[in-house]
């Protein structure tokens, strides 16, 4: 009796990836290393600016960009703004030499899927992250999942502190925003001198500074109170 033997063929799933950055022999380097050991990922194009990026887009089907920050044209931010809006679909892998905590917040506000440094990242971690994303798991380089953490603790201690400010508080924080005088401060709100400086040396205390420009600077950073026209 002849039995017949089925074969089995396991299909790799091909990842299209395109290269936005502006440094030819990071391009170059990644490119080597991506086609000679990953045969999964297929760089489908490179760009080394914003414009050439979103040309390329249309004409050319991705599923996820490795994406610097710094860009001759117009910053990574702005690209990954602009890809979520237009682009839902492409997943956004970024990476970036700066990795400053105002960039990170803010690349992980606009919802980007995964960020790693250019100055800590070997090419199997690179790899790595962008199957984490494709797969739908966000990706995040140690020292970039170490900022988050600070930026996390950070807001979670900034967002206690203005919750215990008062209404008084707060109008005192934007009389002193319009620049007037512990006087001026008793005047307009019916207070004695004394008590403006009481909550003022409160407010103080709460974010551990000791003068009014501190108080207004942090107000403004965190949304307490508007900066001035």
């Amino acid at each position: 009796m002849h039995h017949s033997i089925k074969e089995t063929r396991i299909t790799m799933t091909t990842t299209n990836l395109i290269i936005v950055d502006d440094h030819e022999l990071f391009r170059i380097g990644i490119q080597s290393v991506i086609k000679s050991r990953y045969p999964d990922i297929n760089i489908v194009g490179e760009a080394q600016s914003g414009a050439e990026f979103f040309a390329l887009l249309k004409i050319t089907p991705v599923d996820i960009v490795l994406l610097d920050i710094a860009l001759p044209d117009t910053s990574g931010v702005d690209i990954a703004r602009q890809l979520k809006r237009e682009y839902p679909n492409v997943k956004i892998l970024a990476i970036s030499a700066d990795n400053s905590a105002s960039i990170i917040d803010e690349m992980l506000a606009i919802g980007i899927d995964g960020f790693i440094s250019k100055l800590n990242s070997d090419p199997d971690t690179l790899v790595e992250a962008i199957r984490s994303v494709m797969q739908g798991i966000e990706y995040f380089g140690s020292d970039i999942s170490s900022i988050i953490r600070q930026i996390y603790v950070a807001k979670k201690k900034t967002t206690q502190i203005t919750s215990e400010f008062s209404e008084q508080e707060r109008r005192i924080i934007e009389c002193s925003h319009e620049g007037l005088s512990v006087k001026l401060i008793a005047d307009r709100l019916g207070i004695s001198i004394n008590t403006v400086n009481w909550h003022k040396n409160n407010i103080f205390h709460k974010l551990g500074i000791n003068n009014s420009l501190e108080m207004v600077r942090f107000a403004i950073k965190n949304g307490i109170i508007k900066a001035k026209n």
